[in-house]
């Protein structure tokens, strides 16, 4: 039996772009949170890794919409300015250590986030 290729993309090739699909929405607006949720829907039922790697992700975006909510409040008192810069570059190394970790075909789950989907061990 042919192992499944989404896309036609090697499983851990794929894994790595889910996670490092959240930075594009430094280019494109929306499209941070709109891509991963896409490749993640389309084939997790496919795939198990492809549906743990997704509820990291998932995880993650809901945890760190969440925590700049918050942030927007505390702009009034300077700190949300500075928790914002934290954030963001949270983001970016927690993305780059999710997508190498997937690229070796391990699952990294994001710390800082809150567990709103239960993603089951291997």
């Amino acid at each position: 039996m042919d192992e499944f290729k989404p896309w036609g993309l090697e499983k851990n090739t794929y894994l790595m772009l889910m996670h490092l699909s959240q930075l594009v929405g430094f280019c494109v607006p929306g499209a941070g949170l709109i891509l991963p949720i896409i490749m993640w829907a389309v084939n997790k039922d496919n795939s198990p890794e492809i549906d743990r790697h997704g509820k990291v992700i998932l995880n993650w975006m809901i945890s760190a919409l969440i925590y700049s909510v918050i942030l927007i409040f505390l702009m009034i008192i300077v700190i949300g300015v500075f928790g914002f810069l934290i954030l963001l570059l949270l983001d970016i190394i927690f993305v780059v250590v999710g997508a190498i970790n997937a690229s070796e075909g391990k699952l990294w789950k994001y710390p800082l986030s809150i567990q709103f989907f239960k993603v089951e061990e291997a």
